[in-house]
């Protein structure tokens, strides 16, 4: 099976260890992904936007990146509904039957993260290990768009060591929302200062989520308010392991020795 990393922009611009997480995650599970170079913004932007023929070459530049793979996996729910649902009706806006094929052909194997390693793998342990307390947020598109349902749940619990526990109004949006976050900043943080609350009352020390735009918003005021809770991509959670943990675990402090003085030729202390 030929598998492809659609990476998405903001992995690529400000997560690039989320990517990388995926691919470590993947190859793990015996396969062997491919990053190919010329892939570029899903379009989602322009979409939700209202700019939909500008649109059309950012979809072109896509299906064209990734034609010929068996299966296309993105760590973003967001930007696999793109893919899936919003592609189509931009090519079928441009009247460019040969782009509607293109789409018809690509848009169905573009698999967010969960859904390739539960629906297309079968597994839901994946070898993970992350002994901490954690609350999974699940991001609007991953369930209203693409209906992922239970899938990163089912992977979390899977997870040696990790304590899970329930985020209080799960479902309700975090309020980033892409541009909806620049246009309406204040209804945006005051949805987002929700879901903050929210994780603080769980007592989690980890919030998980599949995509990071949705963490970039919740984490910058959970930072903000010194919550001392961190946010983490499903991803590197699940690209975590024991021997992993060990290696990143620092070193037992060894007790330093002040090193002997020495004479100079002077019979200074040098």
């Amino acid at each position: 099976m030929r598998v492809a990393l659609m990476v998405t922009c903001v992995n690529d611009a400000m997560f690039p260890e989320t990517g990388q997480a995926v691919v470590r995650l993947l190859r793990r599970l015996g396969v062997d992904v491919d990053f190919p170079a010329a892939q570029t913004c899903c379009a989602q932007p322009m979409v939700n936007t209202g700019y939909l023929d500008e649109a059309v070459p950012v979809v072109r530049t896509f299906v064209d990146a990734f034609a010929g793979y068996d299966a296309i996996v993105t760590p973003s729910g967001s930007c696999a509904g793109s893919a899936r649902h919003q592609h189509g009706i931009v090519a079928r806006r441009s009247g460019d039957r040969a782009l509607e094929r293109a789409v018809e052909a690509t848009s169905p194997k573009v698999h967010e993260l969960s859904e390739f390693l539960v629906d297309v793998l079968g597994v839901t342990d994946v070898g993970a290990y992350f002994p901490h307390r954690v609350t999974y947020h699940p991001t609007c598109h991953s369930l209203r768009m693409l209906g992922v349902c239970d899938r990163p749940r089912r992977l979390l619990e899977a997870v040696r060591g990790i304590r899970l526990v329930d985020l209080p109004g799960a479902e309700e949006c975090c309020g980033f929302g892409g541009t909806f976050a620049v246009k309406n900043a204040d209804t945006s943080v005051a949805m987002g200062s929700d879901k903050a609350r929210h994780v603080r009352e769980t007592g989690a020390e980890v919030m998980v989520a599949g995509d990071n735009s949705c963490l970039m918003h919740v984490g910058g005021l959970l930072s903000r308010e010194r919550s001392g809770v961190r946010v983490m991509h499903l991803a590197e959670v699940l690209a975590s392991t024991e021997e992993g943990a060990v290696l990143a675990a620092p070193a037992e402090a060894t007790p330093v020795q002040a090193p002997t003085p020495t004479s100079g030729p002077s019979g200074d202390v040098a």
